[in-house]
């Protein structure tokens, strides 16, 4: 299975649209992953169509064709991912300590800068 709550395929897609940052159709996502694999058009379309069902894709009507973006950002659907983990994974301020144990200088950086900002947005 590829990211988490995605098929192979669906996690191939759900990264191309998020890649391509902008609304993006079936011939688009198509035509980037026929140039690496052989793959069907019908096959991406039905991938989309499941990951719209699913929720994960939003999608509208232009002429005869949809067109599609994320519903979730792929920050948004990792912080989602977090957050399950921190829920199922035992004790959460377990889980916590440890996954702050094996942040870089750099992340545990970015995790305080996070914080502060959330604090100060609390405050007013």
């Amino acid at each position: 299975m590829g990211a988490r709550g995605f098929g192979e395929l669906e996690a191939v897609v759900i990264e191309r649209v998020w890649d391509r940052g902008e609304k993006t159709t079936v011939r688009e996502v198509f035509d980037e992953l026929a140039a690496e694999r052989e793959i069907a058009y019908t096959t991406v379309m039905s991938t989309m169509d499941n990951l719209h069902r699913k929720g994960w894709l939003e999608r509208e009507r232009i002429g005869k064709a949809y067109r599609y973006w994320p519903s979730l950002s792929r920050e948004e659907y990792s912080a989602q991912l977090m957050r399950e983990a921190l829920g199922s994974g035992g004790r959460s301020e377990l889980v916590l300590a440890h996954f702050v144990e094996q942040m870089s200088a750099e992340e545990s950086e970015g995790l305080r800068a996070a914080l502060r900002k959330l604090s100060r947005a609390k405050r007013t």
